[in-house]
């Protein structure tokens, strides 16, 4: 059973837990003489070229700014973290690293198919990463493999047939403030179907963008 443990910023471990992120003013030499009195650039005899320094010096200052904003920006808005673990295959896979964003669920509400990141229920010092099946109210049951909600077979293309299981689960309907989430490789994750559904105040983040390897990299749907 794959097991995670949470570290320090700036990399978190994730489990996915099997059954087991001026134009510098280009001072174009034009064709012909220069008038009496003017060297390149437009200057005269023995004047120095500040404006070409002073133009490395706004460019070297706007890219520092920049870099910090950008900084500030991963470090309140995301965080990096690392998937440990194969029940999210096909799109994350062992060792993948993403970015997640801390703050989008105090503007907006948890939606269906959102991978989101969590506090293991049974154990809060580690963090799963699943996808959300059914949000609080929702009437649940799992036939054979396939998931209902709300009476509605739902079609889930991100699992392909060989990642299926034949799994039931009888109906029930998910609590207030709670989120029943599952792994998409069905046959080999441990989620809501064994330790029931999450408590909003353990989810603390929205899968984003996988950064690492660059054969994974995207937008995670």
């Amino acid at each position: 059973m794959d097991q995670e443990t949470p570290e320090n910023y700036p990399e978190q471990r994730l489990a996915t837990e099997e059954l087991s992120h001026q134009v510098a003013e280009q001072t174009e030499d034009l064709p012909g003489d220069l008038p009496d009195g003017l060297q390149p650039g437009g200057l005269p005899p023995g004047k120095p070229a500040y404006r070409r320094s002073s133009d490395w010096t706004l460019w070297a200052r706007d890219l520092l700014f920049s870099a910090l904003a950008s900084v500030m920006i991963i470090t309140f808005l995301y965080q990096p973290v690392r998937v440990e673990g194969t029940s999210m295959l096909p799109r994350l896979e062992d060792q993948d690293r993403l970015f997640i964003n801390k703050f989008v669920y105090r503007f907006e509400a948890i939606e269906h198919g959102d991978v989101v990141v969590f506090r293991y229920p049974l154990d809060q010092q580690k963090s799963y990463i699943k996808r959300i099946i059914a949000v609080p109210g929702d009437r649940l049951s799992i036939d054979r493999g396939q998931v209902f909600v709300n009476g509605r077979a739902i079609s889930e293309p991100y699992i392909p047939e060989e990642y299926r299981d034949t799994r039931s689960l009888d109906a029930m309907i998910v609590p207030r403030d709670e989120y029943f989430v599952m792994g998409d490789h069905r046959s080999i994750s441990s989620d809501s179907r064994e330790f029931g559904p999450v408590k909003r105040d353990l989810i603390y983040g929205k899968a984003a963008f996988v950064y690492w390897p660059t054969q994974d990299v995207g937008v995670v749907h």
